[in-house]
């Protein structure tokens, strides 16, 4: 396919399939890492990473390729930006919601974090580290269910 054929909303819809490969539950969209699609005689993406090291940055990075490929672009072009870096606030309303239902706080500015499960209030810290370096580990002191908050950033 020639990439004068590709639509820019057509990337997008295509990126809408690809999942973070820590959070399946969202796409790369969802978390908010894509920069911007621009399709002139090559599709180029740029992406940013949610921190310097992240270890899901060449993981996102070959699934934009293969998605792409998988769609008949032969040789799209993938940007790394990371000025200005991404935060949580990038995430989207859509992805906040998946992350809750997923059993994963979203991110929040408050210091209340909210059980996933219940939506009670009397929750604690157990861990600053959870399974990945952008979640903690949190326990509700009401339905005691541990879970995930995904941190601020």
């Amino acid at each position: 396919m020639v990439a004068s054929d590709i639509s820019e909303q057509q990337v997008y819809e295509w990126l809408e399939q690809v999942p973070d490969p820590e959070i399946p539950v969202l796409s790369i969209l969802d978390l908010g890492i894509v920069r911007e699609v621009s399709v002139d005689s090559t599709v180029t993406v740029s992406l940013a990473p949610t921190y310097s090291g992240c270890p899901a940055t060449e993981a996102i990075e070959s699934s934009v390729r293969r998605a792409l490929h998988d769609h008949g672009v032969e040789a799209p072009v993938i940007k790394r930006v990371i000025s200005p870096p991404w935060t949580t606030d990038w995430i989207t309303r859509r992805g906040r919601q998946k992350l809750h239902e997923y059993g994963i706080a979203p991110p929040q500015k408050s210091l209340e974090i909210a059980c996933p499960q219940c939506s009670s209030l009397q929750t604690e810290l157990v861990s600053e580290f959870g399974s990945t370096a952008c979640k903690a580990s949190w326990r509700c002191r009401d339905c005691l269910e541990p879970f995930e908050y995904f941190k601020c950033l």
